[in-house]
């Protein structure tokens, strides 16, 4: 369907270009034989409708800009040969209009060396029918005018529309960065929100003792430092069911590591939160020396792998350090799957 800016446009030049036919039937007495002017009349009426409504596209077929061109100078070879080039032909001249008319439809819609081609056509067979001296009697000079002015148009908005989709690209650049500062932003408050909540009670009580605390209390701040760690590291591994389930592990003895590898990124809310509810029921209770809990990677069955590992051969304290000794004995494994 075509918008109605455009249909607004097409019809101006439409009844512009069927200006010159009426001046045509007006002069029809003029040249010697009418038959080739009205042949001529019929060609252009054709080509103009053609390059109006011929193709939705803004840019003209390079065919059709060929055949505007070819039309030019058959219009010009069956009218210039019934006119007199030593009287005052009036009207008659209408095709020389009409040709550079079509010309500046051309230029309008893109095949600008067409157009040009088109008008120096029409100038030679004007200076060839009469002498240069008619170029500004019969309107080649204007009509060359009007093409040079569409031209000029037609780059202009050109640019203009380059501008436009330049700003249009920045605008959605600046949009996507300010979405990208705020929402670091707000992963940032939330980061140092849940670690205040975490964190603020020991704090404060080591405010209170002057930094004197006892076993007890020393390995709360390794259970909180080790909760914090998850907040960076588990992601949306982590609901309030799950924390508390894992720090109860962790006061248990339990050396727990959480790692979201962004298995879950694509799942729906709710059956994130249904995963992570098998997951509380799989580790409340549960009596190893390691606990390995992990996403499962883009496309895999599985949500959530959990992993436990007995240390056999050693006294926990080369896993609590984070080292493998390659005795550990797995006594639990335990795959959630997607719901």
């Amino acid at each position: 369907m075509i918008s109605a800016p455009r249909y607004v446009v097409i019809s101006l030049a439409a009844l512009f270009s069927a200006y010159h036919l009426v001046l045509a039937v007006s002069s029809i007495a003029v040249p010697r034989e009418p038959g080739p002017v009205v042949v001529a009349m019929i060609i252009y009426a054709a080509m103009t409708i053609l390059s109006l409504w011929g193709s939705p596209a803004r840019s003209m077929p390079a065919w059709n800009a060929a055949l505007n061109v070819a039309v030019g100078i058959a219009v010009c070879v069956l009218v210039l040969p019934q006119l007199d080039p030593r009287a005052q032909n009036g009207y008659a001249t209408w095709f020389v209009a009409a040709i550079l008319t079509l010309m500046v439809i051309t230029v309008v819609r893109g095949q600008v060396i067409f157009a040009w081609l088109g008008v120096g056509a029409t100038t030679a067979a004007i200076t060839v029918w009469a002498d240069p001296l008619a170029l500004t009697t019969t309107g080649v000079v204007g009509g060359a005018i009007m093409v040079g002015i569409a031209h000029a148009l037609s780059v202009a908005l050109v640019r203009a529309q380059q501008d436009a989709a330049q700003y249009a690209r920045a605008g959605i650049k600046a949009a996507e960065w300010q979405a990208n500062q705020e929402a670091v932003l707000y992963e940032r408050r939330l980061r140092l929100e849940q670690m205040d909540r975490l964190a603020a009670p020991m704090l404060h009580r080591i405010v209170a003792t002057g930094g004197v605390l006892d076993d007890e209390e020393r390995r709360e701040c390794l259970h909180l430092e080790a909760a914090i760690r998850d907040e960076i590291r588990g992601r949306l591994l982590l609901t309030d069911e799950v924390r508390a389930e894992v720090m109860a592990a962790r006061r248990r003895g339990v050396h727990v590591t959480m790692l979201d590898d962004g298995g879950l990124d694509a799942l729906p809310e709710a059956d994130r939160l249904a995963a992570l509810a098998e997951l509380v029921e799989v580790v409340d209770g549960v009596e190893v020396d390691r606990l390995i809990i992990r996403t499962g990677t883009e496309g895999s069955d599985t949500a959530v792998s959990v992993v436990g590992l007995r240390d056999v051969g050693d006294d926990g304290t080369a896993a609590a350090l984070g080292h493998d000794t390659g005795d550990d004995e797995v006594t639990l494994w335990r795959e959630i799957p997607r719901p």
